[in-house]
């Protein structure tokens, strides 16, 4: 027989704390009976306190890493201790967490393949069902220290991501500095972001700037919790708030030309150009192809109004990508510009951008936007494609935060 030293090693167990006692060859699987040492015995699972012997027990096996083809399992007598917090529970032992089915090798392994590759793969690769890999998962992730994460956090970005339909959101909040993922919870509400800076406690106070999409419930939870924080609007979208005043307009235009058509009006195709047109005025003019930038000077030619709302557009995306002082002038001028358009989209985007001017100054003072959350939501739905969905949302937190909480799992060495 192999010395018991190699199997220990072999198994992953440290030969200080666990004896091997045997290992024997049974139906096609090496089935290795282990034992902990006198000082690891008789401990509650929960506290780790030594506590006093209850009952035998029952024999218990827990599946290891395969030998190349062949399955191993670990096998021993676990006996019941009585824990005067915890009750009657089974002991603990060393290379197993507790209510685990398989060794803490085989699951830092598990949890390894899961972030490296699909569950599909990992499931295939370590026989076992993509479902075990998810409660394997969950497992790892519960040793995690969450509270660590929240240790030195000053600026912070908060986002909402959709992994479900029927509006099924999760709660994306990202250290910027550290650009890790750092809270992910099911639900974006109130109720859900405030429970986050519950969760900090003390060190709110800390937090400095805060960047979010301009959510109403963000805004008045972020305000309350954090009133010294700097609130920063995120470029992108009111970006694409401009952009959504721009349809507008261009969808009244194209309402029109087809109300002249009804009444008997020969067509003129305007309509479809019309339709055609709608990415020519959503694209940034310098990426515009030729056939695209002669849309745009069609619709200059011919529907003044529209390219009037373009124009508009286009100067808030150049006010809000700028830098100082100067950008804070051409936003108050663009405001002003704005409001005196007498185009009712614009001028109730006028409205809201006078709203929001404190959060777009301090983002265009401090340059921080939402872009690093908005590529962790990226991950996120990659991490959910790579899986073709999750069944249990609680399997697809636990995976992002193994991910992206920068506590990847490793090998076992």
């Amino acid at each position: 027989m192999l010395s018991k030293r190699l199997l220990a090693r072999v198994l992953g167990v440290d030969a200080k704390t666990v004896r091997v006692e045997q290992a024997e060859l049974v139906d096609d699987c090496v089935q290795i009976r282990l034992r902990p040492r006198i000082v690891h015995r008789w401990r509650c699972p929960h506290c780790e306190n030594r506590c006093p012997h209850y009952d035998q027990g029952r024999t218990r096996r827990w599946r290891a890493l395969d030998w190349w083809r062949t399955r191993v399992f670990v096998v021993a007598q676990v006996p019941r201790v009585q824990c005067a917090e915890h009750g009657v529970v089974v002991a603990a032992v060393p290379w197993v967490r507790h209510g685990a089915r398989h060794t803490i090798a085989f699951e830092q392994v598990a949890a390894w393949c899961a972030v490296e590759m699909s569950a599909t793969a990992a499931s295939r690769l370590l026989r076992c069902t993509w479902r075990t890999v998810g409660s394997i998962v969950a497992r790892v992730v519960a040793e995690l220290d969450g509270d660590a994460l929240l240790e030195g956090v000053r600026r912070i970005g908060i986002d909402e991501i959709s992994y479900r339909r029927h509006r099924r959101y999760l709660l994306v909040v990202v250290d910027h500095d550290q650009r890790r993922l750092i809270h992910c919870v099911d639900g974006a509400n109130r109720r859900t972001l405030e429970s986050f800076f519950d969760q900090l406690g003390k060190r709110t106070s800390l937090i400095t700037h805060v960047s979010a999409d301009g959510a109403p419930w963000i805004t008045k939870v972020v305000t309350e919790r954090c009133p010294t924080a700097t609130l920063c609007a995120d470029i992108f979208h009111v970006v694409q708030w401009a952009t959504e005043a721009l349809d507008v307009v261009r969808r009244d235009t194209w309402n029109e030309v087809s109300e002249r058509r009804r009444r008997g009006h020969y067509g003129t195709g305007e309509g479809k150009v019309l339709k055609d047109a709608r990415w020519s005025l959503w694209k940034n003019p310098d990426h515009l192809s030729e056939s695209e930038q002669a849309r745009l000077d069609h619709i200059a030619a011919t529907h003044p109004r529209l390219h009037r709302a373009w124009a508009l557009k286009e100067g808030l995306r150049v006010a809000v990508t700028g830098v100082g002082p100067e950008a804070v002038a051409a936003l108050d001028r663009w405001t002003q510009w704005a409001q005196r358009s007498r185009i009712p989209s614009f001028v109730t985007l006028a409205r809201r951008i006078r709203n929001y001017r404190s959060a777009i100054v301090a983002t265009i003072t401090h340059r921080l936007t939402n872009a690093l959350v908005e590529s962790f939501n990226t991950k996120i739905r990659l991490i959910a494609r790579r899986a073709f969905g999750f069944h249990n949302v609680a399997a697809l937190i636990a995976l992002a935060r193994l991910t992206l909480s920068g506590q990847r799992p490793t090998l076992p060495t």
